[in-house]
């Protein structure tokens, strides 16, 4: 059997499923040109991340497929429903990339506090000849610990942000629709562990109260973050979003951003990628990544041996 990594899949991933007897396929095929592949080389299984589209017309055309595999978490690059309607298997990996996507979020929030966005900008620029003055400007940092940090959407991402935030010494709050508590488990080096139960809160709360705000939601018809929900934050807040594109109204950040009512963003996905919005990346007070939350080896490793291990549990199951 053929399986399409068509984004890439780790090594790990490509041994494990070598070893079970798999051919796998790394070529990256156009999306144009992806129905006429799959069909020529008799593909069965097709993994992506977030960048190929597995449509309704890639379902219909292509009969040989028999799993979807998305490694990652949001399915929004998938007609999940469509598929499984069609009787075909949708797979992906919602907990592998959680620890790296919150590291991610960590470093925009270290970066953000203490100006580091921006200073590398103008060190770069400047640093020989105004360092007394760069000095000055990027003095009035502020520290994380003792700070409250507002979690919107508790699910795995969520909770992975929250125990990091609690061994920083930050107060955590959170907002979900579908979760009411959850009990975190935050573990040291050393075997020692401390369990800290969580109960979420309407989002009004979490927007009253929060010092930083970052999103861990799926996409969204509509804004969670817009400009009435900017207006009910507390001035000087700090924003987050390694999410999804379109969950925060990016017209009203900006306007926000420059009248100092939110202190800085921290945007790892936007709403026009791969073209972000020229205010974006022009804006001294946002800190930028191109959409690289579950962009570690280590979550890439766990990725691939999570899609393999379901690919080959599945599939052997259908041949019994």
């Amino acid at each position: 059997m053929k399986v399409l990594a068509n984004d890439g899949i780790s090594q790990s991933g490509v041994d494990a499923l070598e070893k079970a007897g798999f051919e796998v396929i790394t070529t990256n095929v156009a999306q144009e040109q992806l129905i006429n592949y799959i069909n020529e080389s008799n593909i069965d299984v097709i993994l992506v991340r977030s960048a190929t589209k597995v449509r309704k017309d890639i379902i219909d055309a292509c009969p040989s497929i028999k799993i979807i595999g998305r490694g990652g978490v949001g399915m929004d690059n998938i007609d999940v429903d469509y598929a499984r309607e069609k009787g075909l298997h949708v797979i992906n990996t919602p907990a592998a990339s959680s620890s790296s996507v919150a590291e991610l979020v960590f470093a925009h929030l270290f970066t953000g506090v203490r100006f580091l966005h921006d200073s590398n900008r103008n060190m770069a620029l400047e640093g020989d000849s105004k360092f007394a003055q760069l000095k000055k400007a990027y003095a009035k940092g502020t520290e994380l610990r003792g700070k409250t940090l507002g979690i919107i959407g508790f699910g795995r991402i969520g909770r992975e942000v929250a125990k990091i935030a609690l061994g920083v010494g930050m107060k955590v709050i959170a907002s979900d629709k579908f979760v009411g508590k959850a009990e975190i488990k935050v573990d040291f080096y050393n075997g020692q562990f401390i369990n800290v139960e969580i109960e979420t809160e309407p989002i009004e709360d979490i927007l009253k109260h929060a010092d930083f705000i970052t999103l861990h939601v799926p996409a969204q018809n509509d804004y969670v973050i817009g400009k009435k929900e900017i207006e009910a934050m507390r001035n000087g807040v700090g924003i987050v979003n390694a999410a999804r594109g379109g969950v925060i109204d990016e017209v009203a950040l900006v306007e926000a951003l420059d009248s100092r009512k939110i202190s800085f963003a921290g945007l790892d996905t936007f709403e026009n990628e791969p073209t972000p919005a020229i205010k974006l990346l022009m804006s001294p007070y946002i800190s930028l990544s191109p959409h690289i939350g579950a962009a570690t080896g280590e979550a890439q490793d766990r990725i691939g041996t999570e899609l393999a291990s379901q690919i080959i549990s599945i599939l052997n199951a259908a041949s019994v």
